[in-house]
């Protein structure tokens, strides 16, 4: 008897753990971890959309973890190199363009991206490859001092072209500066002259190249932006336009909030309009976007979570909730997208931003070692304003390192 309750006791405990381990190996093989950039502001927003998955997918869970910004770059690098990596991680399509180049991303087949902007699709492709799908957009417009241009007597610019004729008689007639432009932060010169199809090594030092440097010198000599633009950033525009000491400057729909909080006197005659193109007419904009490193455990499942929140409903819900554009080509038709009333500002300025997605290409894309290509152009600009040299003897230099770095 004891032989046998002790025979039966081992074939429970066998059955038992092998149920257990199966249990284990199904929710360690289907458990999809995600990792999101400082999102936790929309907690309710991101579990709702993670309760909703789990309950059209049984068999698949999530295991959501927010990242503070800063350390985000730091933590997916280390991750990707590691054995076991999250398997869905936000990123910002330069970073990502960085680990594909590593060779630390899955390549996403492409059939995956039908629901998408093909516009944005086409930015994220590195070498002719996807190795990344889009989450959500902005792209800036051109915030302005209606009462100002009124009294300047001229219209809105919309090239810089015409920022640059119209400088002058804005000047003369309102005692403020057109606009800003904080040339030297980050890559704003770089997209600049990407409307200009300068965006090379190879092209910088062109007559074109020559000519949008020289548009911006002859502003800043004949002190027609502020000495300032050379070192500061868009947060100092903000407050000059707050000031009413700039007549426009280009940002996302986000910065009228700001404005009407702390300078409802300027607020009550803002208006807005397209951001400043180019000769070729495309628009900047930024984008966040979902990677899967190649050394995921749960590849499809990942890319099945990450259709699901950039599906319609789910993108026209983050967007109601924010100020970001949606990625969803359905969604970018809805009428929150296409209609808006006269007297609401933010909801103009969405419908601008995500009409200007229609119109991004060429896009500038991003290259090794930007940081450094960023520096070397900002120098640039900095020497030319300040006419420290022939401009074409400086873009020539320019060139060559710029070269140089892409060794």
């Amino acid at each position: 008897m004891k032989k046998f309750v002790v025979i039966l006791g081992l074939i429970i405990l066998t059955v038992c753990g092998v149920f257990v381990l199966k249990n284990f190996a199904v929710k360690d093989s289907n458990e999809v971890v995600f990792w999101t950039l400082q999102m936790s502001d929309f907690s309710d927003y991101m579990n709702g959309v993670i309760s909703d998955f789990e309950k059209e997918n049984p068999n698949i869970k999530i295991k959501w973890i927010d990242v503070p910004f800063s350390e985000g770059e730091k933590r997916t690098l280390a991750s990707v190199l590691s054995d076991n990596p999250p398997d869905l991680i936000n990123l910002n399509p330069d970073f990502s363009a960085t680990l594909a180049q590593k060779g630390a991303l899955y390549e996403i087949p492409e059939e995956n991206a039908e629901q998408y902007n093909q516009a944005i699709i086409n930015s994220l492709k590195y070498n002719g490859k996807l190795y990344s799908l889009p989450w959500y957009a902005t792209s800036a417009v051109t915030i302005y001092n209606k009462d100002l241009i009124d009294k300047a007597g001229v219209k809105i610019p919309k090239t810089y072209e015409e920022i640059a004729e119209a400088a002058p008689t804005i000047k003369t007639k309102t005692r403020a500066y057109v606009f800003l432009p904080n040339i030297t932060e980050n890559d704003t010169m770089l997209k600049i002259l990407n409307k200009y199809g300068v965006n090379s090594p190879e092209g910088v030092n062109s007559e074109k190249s020559v000519y949008v440097f020289d548009m911006f010198k002859t502003l800043y000599a004949k002190n027609l932006i502020p000495k300032e633009s050379i070192t500061q950033t868009h947060r100092e525009a903000l407050e000059k336009y707050m000031s009413e000491n700039i007549v426009l400057f280009q940002a996302g729909a986000n910065f009228l909030n700001m404005i009407k909080e702390n300078a409802p006197s300027t607020y009550s005659h803002t208006d807005v309009a397209p951001q400043i193109v180019g000769e070729l007419g495309q628009n900047d904009f930024s984008l966040m976007n979902f990677v899967v490193p190649e050394r995921a455990k749960n590849k499809d499942e990942a890319i099945k979570f990450a259709l699901f929140l950039t599906n319609d409903k789910n993108q026209l819900e983050l967007a109601k909730l924010t100020n970001v554009i949606a990625v969803n080509k359905d969604t970018l038709n809805n009428e929150f997208y296409t209609k808006y009333s006269a007297k609401d500002l933010m909801a103009k300025a969405r419908v601008i931003s995500a009409k200007q997605l229609n119109k991004v290409e060429p896009v500038l894309k991003s290259s090794r070692n930007q940081k450094d290509v960023n520096n070397l152009i900002n120098s640039a600009v900095q020497n030319i304003l300040l006419n420290k040299g022939e401009t074409k003897q400086i873009l020539n230099k320019l060139s060559k390192d710029w070269a140089n770095i892409l060794k």
